[in-house]
């Protein structure tokens, strides 16, 4: 029984991390640095007050390219490759990050978490493809389902400090550059690797202090007990665009976003697998 256990395993494994999941799921790399290009390009509308009702988000994303001449195809690329990604993700949090040593739990939870991201983000692009979109922002959502809960202010409170913690961690992961530890740069040039570091050094950080606005957002919700206020990223967007040089300030998220979204291509290239 444990022998047949161990082999259903070894099968899955092997699926799971075989050449075919990995080019699909490199696929889904260059799709997810797509949508991050435009949320930067939702976000420079927002900045320059041309906004018109799209979410600077990744909703507002596929809504673009839903509109495209090949929308339908497009997002359906876009929900096979993040779905490959996603399994990619799975088999590495499960069996993957061996020669990290000490820092492998840390790796496998941090694959963990880019599973569920390109999972729930696969999800929604599939919804766009067979035209029933997500409506509304799940962030707030999610803080108005806690608020009517005994003890909801202090619930949207830890969910709001648990958001800025994964911003926190994804701002460190950019400044310390260890995103390096997922990519093989031993075969790419002097240039390519000056860049690939530099774009996600960039996008990391800016990634994660926008999340970070969201963060904050929610416990602001929690302490004037408006669900409203507790948007997602598209309200941080416009919420940093309020502020005091709030377009200058948007325009560098917004560059911050396209340095990400071209460092995913790089990923794609030279993610380990």
């Amino acid at each position: 029984m444990t022998a047949t256990v161990s082999g259903a395993g070894n099968t899955a494994r092997r699926a799971a991390r075989s050449d075919t999941i990995t080019r699909i799921g490199r696929v889904g790399l260059v799709a997810y640095g797509v949508v991050n290009l435009l949320i930067a390009f939702l976000a420079i509308k927002v900045a320059t007050g041309e906004s018109s009702g799209e979410e600077a988000n990744k909703n507002g994303a596929l809504s673009e390219v839903a509109q495209t001449s090949f929308g339908q195809a497009l997002l359906w690329i876009i929900t096979v490759g993040l779905a490959a990604l996603t399994i990619w993700q799975i088999a590495e949090a499960i069996w993957g990050h061996a020669s990290a040593g000490k820092r492998r739990t840390v790796k496998r939870l941090t694959s963990a978490g880019e599973a569920f991201l390109f999972g729930f983000l696969a999800f929604t692009a599939g919804k766009f493809a067979m035209g029933t979109p997500q409506k509304g922002s799940k962030t707030e959502s999610v803080t108005g389902k806690l608020l009517e809960q005994p003890f909801g202010r202090a619930l949207v409170i830890v969910f709001g400090l648990a958001i800025i913690v994964v911003a926190a961690f994804v701002i460190r992961h950019g400044w310390a550059k260890r995103f390096r530890d997922d990519l093989d740069l031993s075969h790419a040039d002097a240039r390519s690797r000056r860049t690939a570091e530099r774009l996600g050094q960039v996008g990391y950080m800016a990634v994660g202090a926008a999340y970070a606005v969201v963060g904050g957002l929610v416990i602001t919700a929690a302490v004037t007990f408006d669900k409203e206020k507790a948007s997602g990223l598209d309200g941080a967007m416009k919420t940093v665009a309020e502020q005091p040089f709030g377009s200058l300030l948007l325009w560098l998220v917004a560059l911050g976003f396209i340095c990400y979204g071209v460092y995913c291509f790089f990923d794609a290239r030279y993610r380990k697998s």
